[in-house]
This record gives C-alpha cells, sequence and structure tokens, in this order.
C-alpha cells in the first residue's frame, strides 16, 4: 500500500494555502467521510506558547481554515497537562489565543480531561491494561488530525505524531503511571481514538532537551502526511534522527504500523528541508525523571508515593522548575 505526504516552506502569509495544498495532495476529502466529524490535536504542553515547544497559533488557524473546507464538524482541544505539578488546559486556550481561533471559525473546543470517558482495554507483557480515554475520540469522531511539533524528548527520543497523542489520555496521574509501559501504550491510544492525518509543524522545532525545554530551531516548514507512521518516518529524517534508535518508533515499525520508506510519494524531495541535525543532550537533572520513566517502581516512589512531595521539593532546590507551578497550580 502507498502513501502520500508533502512538504512545503511557509511563512505566515502563505501556512493556510500549503496546508491546504498538502490535504489536497494527499486526497484528504477521500480519507474522510462527507461531514465526517474530525478532532484536531495540537501540541500545547506548555502553559503559555513557546516557539519549538508547542504548535504554533499560526499553524492551529491554517489547519482549521483549511479542514472547514471539508467538514464543518471540527473539534479541537487537549487534555490538562503538567504531569506532576497539573495545570488546566482551559487557561493555555485563553493564553495561546486557541480559544478565540475556535470561536473565529465555529469550531467546538474542548477539554479532554474534563469529558465523559470509555475504558479500552490491551494486553501488554503479560499483564492485562485498562485505561479510560475521551468518548468522544474513541466513539464520535471519524479521523484525528495529529499536530506535533518536530522536537526531542528527553524521555522518548523524539515527540512526533504518535507521542502527541500521549496527551489525549485524560489523567496526567495515567500518564505518569503509564510511562515504563509507553510503546506500547501509546499505539493503543492512538488506534483507539483513530489518529490519521499529520499536520506536522515545522515552524519552529526543538534541539537539545526537551519536551518543556530546549533550544527552538527555524525551520519553516510543514509537512501534511496521510498516515502518522509515515509522518514519523520522514520527521526522523528531516531530523537527522535514526528511526531505529528511538525505541517506540524502532517498536512500532516492528509491528508494521511505520510504513517502509519506499511506500511514501512525496510532493518533492526532502533534501533541501534537512538542516542542522538534532541530538539529545541531558543534564544530570533529567536523569530521575528519565529513570521514573523507565520503571515502574521508580515511577511509583517518584510520583504515587508519600515520598513524592519531598523528592520534588529537593530536586527543585537543583532544578529550575519549567514553569511557575503556583501560578498555574492544579486545576479544580
Amino acid at each position: 500500500m502507498s502513501h502520500r505526504a508533502f512538504i512545503e516552506r511557509i511563512s505566515a502569509a502563505t501556512y493556510y494555502d500549503q496546508v491546504r495544498r498538502g490535504l489536497e495532495y494527499i486526497r484528504f476529502g477521500d480519507l474522510l467521510p462527507p461531514n465526517g466529524k474530525v478532532f484536531i490535536k495540537p501540541n500545547l504542553t506548555y502553559p503559555t506558547y513557546q516557539p519549538g515547544v508547542m504548535t504554533s497559533p499560526t499553524a492551529i488557524e491554517a489547519a482549521l481554515r483549511a479542514i472547514r473546507e471539508y467538514t464543518p464538524n471540527i473539534f479541537i482541544g487537549d487534555a490538562d497537562s503538567g504531569g506532576y505539578n497539573r495545570f488546566s488546559m482551559d487557561e493555555v486556550y485563553r493564553e495561546t489565543g486557541v480559544s478565540t481561533l475556535a470561536e473565529r471559525y465555529g469550531v467546538n473546543l474542548v477539554n479532554l480531561s474534563r469529558l465523559e470517558r470509555r475504558a479500552i482495554t490491551f494486553r501488554y507483557r503479560g499483564k492485562v491494561f485498562h485505561l479510560d480515554l475521551p468518548r468522544l475520540l474513541t466513539d464520535e469522531i471519524d479521523m484525528l488530525v495529529t499536530m506535533p511539533v518536530p522536537k526531542i524528548h528527553m524521555n522518548t527520543g523524539v515527540s512526533l505524531s504518535f507521542k502527541n497523542q500521549w496527551g489525549c489520555i485524560p489523567e496526567p496521574a495515567d500518564r505518569l503511571r503509564l510511562h515504563p509501559y509507553f510503546q506500547r501504550v501509546i499505539l493503543e491510544v492512538n488506534r483507539a481514538i483513530k489518529t490519521r492525518v499529520t499536520i506536522l509543524d515545522g515552524t519552529y522545532g526543538l534541539n537539545v532537551s526537551g519536551p518543556l525545554r530546549g533550544t527552538p530551531v527555524p525551520l519553516n516548514w510543514v509537512l501534511v502526511a496521510d498516515h502518522p507512521g509515515v509522518a514519523a518516518r520522514l520527521g526522523c529524517e528531516l531530523m537527522g534522527v535514526p528511526l531505529r534508535s528511538i525505541a517506540h518508533l524502532r517498536y512500532a515499525e516492528r509491528l508494521g504500523v511505520v510504513p517502509p520508506r519506499t511506500a511514501v510519494v512525496l510532493n518533492q524531495s526532502l533534501t533541501p528541508f534537512i538542516g542542522e541535525r538534532f541530538y539529545l543532550k541531558r543534564k544530570w537533572t533529567d536523569y530521575p525523571g528519565m529513570l521514573a520513566f523507565k520503571s515502574p517502581f521508580l515511577a511509583y516512589i517518584a510520583y504515587f508515593s508519600p515520598l513524592s512531595d519531598l523528592l520534588h521539593r529537593l530536586l527543585y532546590l537543583v532544578r529550575e522548575p519549567f514553569y511557575d507551578y503556583e501560578k498555574y497550580g492544579k486545576p479544580k
């Protein structure tokens, strides 16, 4: 089976035109039923817009305008973020202007943490997992369009077209609990919520570290693909990161969820869009989080045990907080 992907340079003035062209190239209209329901998932993982960390407002507006030409039934949103230091996505919508864009274009803005849920069940490593997901995504939409940013991630290597849907898990505590099983859970989530088309926002990338703090790199391109595995493969190629060096993508490829490069028909060569190589450089203060990401026992100690608050206070004596935890706080 062949797949299609589109890449082109963008500016604020041309972003909508290029997304529109990209959707035409991948034959978006053939992928979506007439007046089908589409959910757009940007990356809104910080309380305020940060280049390279989050999907740019310009990209979000371009996608809303372009997809409206296919269907009026559009939802957009994310879930409360912040992990151990949870913050409300409703505040992010106001801070980043997403709420204004949703009102302007008549789309449904939702907070995935506040919606009715349905549990999915799957087995992995001899265990049965139950995970609550928003019923809107599992039962009501026809397609999820993911809008990630090409960035380095200190625990998963990169954050691209599969990882972006980690934010569709409505409870941040569930994300922390499931980190040690990430490579399987993220595939089950993407399957359950019908992830299909990717609009990879290459306004900026994030190098050296991530997902919240790193070096923003101006890229000025957009990639539109008809399959998240295609976008993951091409995203790694654009970043100069070997796909098989990323554990969850290597696992996805082994299961056939990442199509081979030879199955991808591009509108043009990727070569002119490949710039500096992206790489990960951890600080010593990143290692406690990485170890908790890999170990169920350490995840419990770090996030759910009676020692959790003390351990985090000690860590922040030597590591600057990612954002103002007191200002944004935990949603009521």
